[in-house]
């Protein structure tokens, strides 16, 4: 069990940054950038031995800084959408920066995954790095200054797991997740289309034709979203169901069922052996088969194009603060924004 650190590149302004490389010793080991709270690389073990690393990534830290699709990043303020950058909070109206259209994402045009985070180690029998960043009342429109800490541990039980916690001084919305992009073939491997998916969960929020929740809670039965079953990602990918947008593959927000911390996906590679199960107490995940990603040369030279990795970013709902009946990412000054989520891996 260890923690090593090495120079990853050097901003323009001349700010380095630095890889943290977590080791459980036990077959698993993550990279992680202070620069965005990157997961760069995550490597198993696979059934024969193979060191397998299972996350997308970028090759050096000037590609990083043009991110698109936000690689392996923590995502805050607010992850997913905000329909219009607008909401209201306690009577006052607030105006997000906007990225996507005429829509906010992920945090708006310079969120978390663009930050420098201070970086904290703390080595052990599980490894963690503690990181954390204030953000100032009024960045990116979003009132309060929060202070936020994100920790990322190595389990002996061969999970990364991500605490987020945040304390505010002023009443905000706060919705924090990462947005690693998973191939459990190995990053470089081709499509997850025949990696098996499994989502615990019932009901979906169905989207517009801007990827908006439209404020309905369906049932997934007789969709392509009922993963309820074991099924291949690909399986209904390209489905062409009446009045229901797919986007070129998945990027919609599942109700994960149960209350508490609990089991929120299994995902499977057949092939090599490896297992992830994925573990939060949010009440929402966002499954999302890389649609969107620029078809390019990424880290270590590989070639990505769409449905190269999926996504689960857990979450509370999309534009929660314009559906009155989705639970409201607020956080109010004296509470604690506390939540964790595991991605745990098993080979067999």
């Amino acid at each position: 069990m260890a923690i090593t650190k090495e120079l990853f590149g050097t901003l323009p302004n001349g700010q380095d940054i630095t890889a943290y490389l977590l080791d459980n010793g036990n077959g698993v080991s993550a990279r992680i950038l202070n620069y965005g709270g990157i997961v760069r690389n995550l490597y198993v073990e696979d059934k024969n031995g193979v060191k397998t690393d299972v996350v997308l990534g970028r090759e050096t830290m000037e590609d990083y800084l043009n991110n698109d699709g936000f690689l392996g990043a923590l995502i805050g303020r607010h992850a997913n959408r905000i329909a219009g950058g607008e909401f209201e909070l306690n009577g006052t109206k607030y105006n997000v920066g906007l990225n996507e259209g005429k829509n906010s994402l992920h945090g708006g045009i310079n969120g978390f995954d663009k930050k420098v985070w201070s970086a904290e180690e703390v080595d052990g029998e599980e490894p963690s790095l503690k990181l954390s960043i204030v953000s100032e009342d009024g960045e990116e429109g979003f009132p309060g200054t929060l202070k936020v800490t994100v920790t990322y541990t190595l389990t002996k039980g061969n999970a990364l797991k991500i605490n987020y916690s945040a304390v505010t001084d002023k009443d905000t919305v706060v919705n924090l997740t990462n947005h690693s992009y998973f191939n459990l073939a190995g990053h470089a491997s081709g499509t997850i289309d025949n990696q098996i998916l499994q989502i615990n969960s019932e009901f979906y929020t169905p989207n517009d034709n801007e990827c908006m929740p439209t404020g309905e809670v369906l049932s997934v039965m007789g969709t392509p979203f009922d993963f309820r079953a074991p099924k291949p990602i690909g399986q209904d990918i390209n489905a062409d169901f009446e009045q229901i947008e797919m986007f070129g593959g998945y990027d919609h927000n599942f109700a994960i069922s149960g209350r508490g911390y609990r089991l929120c996906a299994i995902a499977k590679c057949l092939e090599n052996g490896i297992t992830m199960e994925v573990y939060t107490d949010k009440p929402g995940v966002q499954l999302y088969t890389s649609n969107g990603l620029p078809e390019g040369i990424y880290k270590e030279g590989a070639k990505y194009s769409t449905h190269q990795a999926f996504c689960l970013e857990t979450q509370y709902f999309p534009n929660g603060m314009k559906n009155s009946h989705f639970i409201a990412p607020i956080l109010k000054v004296g509470d604690e924004y506390n939540f964790t989520t595991e991605y745990k891996f098993i080979v067999k």
